[in-house]
């Protein structure tokens, strides 16, 4: 007797096996219930908790990781890791009264709330204005943290770091300049520190069209821009010195203006030394 017989032929479902084609009980349980069952993932249901449909969009987790990461980066190439821990009202590190983090709690809420209706925020910009050393970029830093938690798509760069990046070979992580610009105009919220600081009449060509460009294209998309200066937005006779408007121009000046609210920063000068030094 051969030991090479074939053996007789036992139709799929005889064997607990489907036909080729045919749908298990278990996928068919799956499609009547609109999809997989995402909590076994560790991923909340948007469909069967209808209490928490924003909860999808801002907890997922390679979402969530991705608009973390992104943040950090930007917090990394500023050379400001040491405001990550900076939050407005609550943690390890918060602001102080003087640094408004009410007011710009508040602004972040009418953001979220506007993003959650897909409406234009009513309030575009927030102006974080006040003398060098008072905190201001603290305060825009611990604004982005927040932003970043409550599951909006932040970046920060400083005003001429972007102008740099957006010149020929000049942006990091191998960048493109049309890149740069994408990056930055296209993020939900955008942290714009030390707008127009460090800068003179001589680079106001270049500076206008880049800085026109990108403010422009935020604005005409109805993406909020939080902006940081130690600049006034015009002159007078109590401060002489270059006005916001003397790099941007007005027109550009009074369109930023007309959608922002001001977040005054007062207080003393916080990197000065408690004691005077003596050279």
């Amino acid at each position: 007797m051969s030991l090479a017989m074939a053996a007789p032929a036992v139709p799929a479902p005889d064997r607990g096996l489907n036909r080729a084609g045919s749908l298990t009980d278990h996928m068919v349980a799956v499609l009547r219930r609109g999809g997989a069952d995402m909590g076994q993932l560790g991923v909340p249901d948007r469909r069967t908790d209808r209490s928490e449909d924003d909860v999808w969009d801002k907890i997922a987790v390679p979402k969530a990781r991705a608009r973390r990461l992104a943040w950090e980066r930007s917090i990394e190439d500023a050379a400001h890791n040491e405001y990550l821990p900076f939050r407005l009202l609550t943690g390890p590190v918060k602001l102080d009264a003087n640094q408004k983090p009410k007011t710009l709690q508040n602004w972040l809420d009418s953001l979220i709330e506007a993003q959650e209706s897909g409406a234009r925020p009513e309030t575009l910009n927030m102006i974080i204005a006040g003398n060098i050393g008072t905190g201001k970029t603290a305060a825009a830093c611990a604004l982005g943290n927040e932003a970043v938690l409550a599951g909006l798509d932040t970046l920060f760069v400083k005003h001429a770091t972007y102008l740099t990046w957006r010149r020929p070979d000049s942006a990091p992580h191998n960048m493109k300049a049309w890149e740069v610009r994408k990056k930055f105009a296209t993020c939900k919220l955008l942290i714009l520190d030390e707008l127009c600081g460090e800068m003179d009449m001589t680079a106001t060509e270049f500076t206008r069209r880049e800085t026109t460009d990108l403010i422009d294209a935020r604005i005409s998309a109805g993406r909020p821009t939080a902006y940081t200066t130690n600049l006034r937005s015009r002159r007078t006779k109590e401060h002489p010195g270059l006005g916001v408007v003397d790099i941007l121009g007005e027109r550009l000046l009074s369109r930023l203006e007309a959608s922002a609210h001001l977040a005054k920063i007062t207080g003393t000068d916080r990197r000065k030394p408690t004691k005077p030094l003596d050279w």
